[in-house]
């Protein structure tokens, strides 16, 4: 066992010794040692309940015959860190993460790990742990909050986020978001929509390394407890197996989980973490797989931001199961692929069934031919930028509007509130890519201003930020290279013409080559927004979002 270096023989009795100084008995030193990364914290609604997840992991570890070993790692709010400059650490902190769940499992040789996360950047995080380490690992995450109602309607956290553009437009008074604040976030559970969290969580299953039923059980179900008694005893069957995580996710494996992400229509925030996932196991996905599974994947499921349907409804149609068989059926998925079940994918899919479609639908009557993510390339975006082709209103998909530029989120944000933004126009928030920012701030304070108020069938907005998952409209973000680096979005100026066509997948600046070059003599690269601390440092580090916003050590990396 590996766990052996730190318990077993003559020179490890001071190990042993402080092991049973937290009551831990002979019988199980010499079990299986299994770490148990808990992003459990008082802050997010997603992760408030994690401990009685964790609780019952331990349960199933210990039912099949191992020692359960607790340890914390960090767990950002993306919906209260938004609009302030909280924002900037979100992303940022998925390196944390990463680097603490291996600090850990490196500092104390665990046989293997059950990782326990539930909200953005925290699930990827652990994600690239797992596949650094590459010891057998289960994903279990803490499940989807349940839909609110308001008025007779389903209602989430995006309900509230929109309804903020709707007071400044008088479509709906301070009373009444007074009582949509109560209503809308009805319990625990990673936020109820197809947004970041749930996407990645949804994708961790796609991908084999969480359980079925990983992505969509409803975090107040008893259904979720049972599965994570199950993550641990699977970890241990995993580990007698000695099946680690690059046997589960190999670059066929993460094409499944791309197509579940085009079938489902997922946060563009897929975009960066797949590739930075998979970086870890040694594979590249690129910009380009995503385009190719894209053209050849429909969209099947309209989730919430995009459409009617949450979580709880896909989960209770089949789920990513019944999402994966259809797939698998079409030729759109690979069955021959392992995953954390021993098991390989065809074996899952036996009873998988689909139970509603509406909510999901079969691949001849798609809401879309095409997934629900599209790279949009142009002199804009050389390098790529993403955006929800699923969310968006098919009288946006082609658009020729005049630029609004702003400098930073705040000041635009200030402009939709104020009235100052037209139908017409088209928003550019720049310098809040990865290094610029720095941290890639979502926008989903302006995006959801913009809904709100009705304007976003008449107005886009184009960022080297991100959006939300939770974010809906003609919004494209990822802007690649960035403002930081020179890219074109730095030279954008006012009333500058700007040509969007996402079905071509391009985003063109409407001036000359000379004028163009003019500015470029005449621009000085910004200085950094933050000097000192953890942010100056990633800052420093970072790569673009086209490459997943990664950070690498610039020396070593020539």
């Amino acid at each position: 066992m590996r766990s052996d270096i730190m318990k077993t023989g003559l020179g490890r009795a001071p190990s042993r010794a402080l092991l049973k100084a937290m009551g831990i008995t002979n019988e199980e030193i010499e079990r299986p040692l299994i770490g148990i990364a808990n992003s459990a914290n008082e802050l997010v609604p997603g992760h408030v309940h994690l401990d009685k997840i964790v609780e019952a992991v331990k349960a199933g570890i210990r039912m099949a015959g191992g020692t359960p070993l607790e340890f914390s790692t960090i767990g950002v709010c993306d919906g209260l860190a938004m609009g302030h400059a909280g924002m900037k650490y979100s992303l940022a902190s998925r390196e944390l993460i990463a680097d603490s769940v291996e600090i850990m499992a490196m500092a104390h040789p665990f046989d293997g790990l059950v990782l326990v996360p539930n909200c953005d950047k925290i699930v990827p995080g652990m994600l690239m742990a797992a596949l650094r380490l590459n010891i057998p690992a289960v994903v279990i995450s803490g499940g989807p909050m349940m839909t609110g109602r308001f008025k007779g309607k389903k209602a989430d956290l995006i309900t509230v986020f929109e309804a903020v553009g709707k007071v400044k437009a008088d479509d709906m008074s301070l009373e009444e978001l007074a009582v949509l604040e109560e209503k809308s976030c009805p319990g625990c559970g990673s936020c109820a929509g197809m947004f970041t969290a749930n996407s990645m969580n949804c994708l961790t299953e796609a991908l084999g390394l969480g359980l079925p039923g990983n992505g969509t059980i409803p975090a107040v179900e008893a259904a979720r407890i049972r599965l994570a008694k199950k993550a641990g005893m699977k970890v241990m069957d995993l580990v007698s197996r000695n099946i680690t995580p690059r046997d589960i996710a190999t670059l066929e494996a993460f094409k499944n989980a791309i197509a579940v992400d085009m079938a489902l229509g997922c946060s563009t925030n897929t975009v960066l973490h797949v590739p930075a996932i998979a970086r870890e196991a040694g594979l590249q996905v690129d910009l380009n797989l995503f385009d190719e599974i894209s053209a050849r994947t429909p969209h099947i499921c309209s989730l919430s931001p995009a459409g009617p349907n949450h979580l709880e409804d896909l989960d209770a149609a089949g789920g990513v199961q019944a999402v994966l068989k259809q797939l698998v059926e079409g030729g759109l998925a690979n069955p021959e692929v392992l995953t954390v079940t021993g098991e390989k994918l065809e074996k899952n899919l036996e009873d998988a069934v689909i139970t509603d479609s509406g909510v999901i639908r079969p691949l001849i009557n798609p809401h879309s031919p095409f997934g629900g993510i599209a790279i949009i390339r142009g002199n804009l975006a050389p390098d790529g930028a993403v955006v929800k082709q699923s969310a968006v209103d098919p009288s946006m998909l082609k658009n020729k509007g005049i630029a609004r530029v702003f400098d930073s989120e705040e000041t635009a944000i200030e402009a939709i509130l104020d009235g100052r933004i037209k139908p017409g126009n088209i928003v550019v928030i720049r310098y809040e890519g990865p290094r610029g920012g720095p941290g890639m701030r979502e926008m989903l304070n302006p995006t959801s201003a913009l809904a709100g108020m009705g304007l976003d069938r008449q107005v886009a907005l184009i960022t080297d930020g991100r959006f939300s998952g939770g974010t809906r409209g003609a919004a494209i973000g990822h802007v690649s290279p960035e403002a930081a680096h020179g890219g074109l979005i730095a030279f954008v100026k006012d009333g500058d013409e700007i040509e969007i066509n996402i079905p071509e997948k391009r985003m063109d600046l409407l001036i000359s080559d000379e004028e163009l070059a003019r500015r470029k003599t005449a621009w000085n690269p910004p200085e950094p927004r933050i000097t000192s601390g953890y942010l100056a440092r990633y800052a420093a580090q970072v790569t673009s979002a086209a490459q997943g916003a990664i950070t690498i050590d610039k020396k070593s990396a020539g």
